[in-house]
């Protein structure tokens, strides 16, 4: 059985004030560097062996910061980094639902169907993603974390479970919120978006 730890990358600079990110990157937050090892430290008993990682920096240090606390190697793979989100990046998320209200809801509903302007291409997005997924079934850990991005994570869910792309933003992941995928020859969602090592924060 092969357990894989999905783990939203934590509080970054843009998260904190509301920034589209996607290709962009930030830091990570005080409080960000904060979730990561109280996240690191709920994941000490599962006998994790790797860490895989997103090579943008908000994933990146959420996964060196877990990596340092389980005495453990990072790998950084390009396919697992954030959907591009083309040239809304940058923007105030919040002001851009509003100004673009009907467009936002539709590609919250079905972002195959109705896409952003000038986002990644779909079938793009879902080839890597895939591959990832696919590569992943053969590594020779049983215990794994995968530290990447919403998007990249709804993604993995929704292939894993064969529920389709379009589905992708049905899913909800908090910033360093676990989710638990089992495989042993087919996919099993065991948990999503545990945040329960977060309540010494609230």
């Amino acid at each position: 059985m092969k357990r894989i730890y999905l783990v939203r990358h934590a509080q970054s600079e843009y998260n904190e004030k509301g920034i589209f990110q996607g290709r962009l990157d930030s830091d990570l937050t005080p409080l960000g560097f904060v979730q990561a090892r109280l996240c690191a430290q709920y994941l000490m008993d599962k006998g994790i062996q790797i860490v895989y990682t997103s090579p943008q920096r908000r994933a990146y240090k959420t996964a060196l910061t877990i990596a340092d606390v389980l005495n453990l190697e990072v790998i950084v793979d390009e396919r697992i980094k954030e959907m591009s989100f083309g040239v809304l990046e940058g923007r105030h998320f919040w002001t851009m639902v509003e100004e673009n209200r009907e467009m936002f809801l539709n590609w919250l509903s079905n972002p195959v169907k109705y896409p952003l302007p000038t986002q990644e291409d779909m079938g793009e997005f879902e080839r890597r993603v895939s591959s990832f997924l696919e590569d992943i079934k053969e590594v020779p850990y049983e215990n794994l974390v995968v530290v990447a991005h919403g998007g990249t994570l709804h993604a993995l869910v929704c292939l894993a479970l064969n529920l389709g792309l379009e589905n992708n933003w049905n899913i909800h992941m908090d910033n360093t919120g676990i989710s638990l995928l089992e495989y042993d020859g087919r996919f099993h969602l065991r948990y999503l978006n545990d945040t329960c090592h977060l309540k010494l924060l609230k």
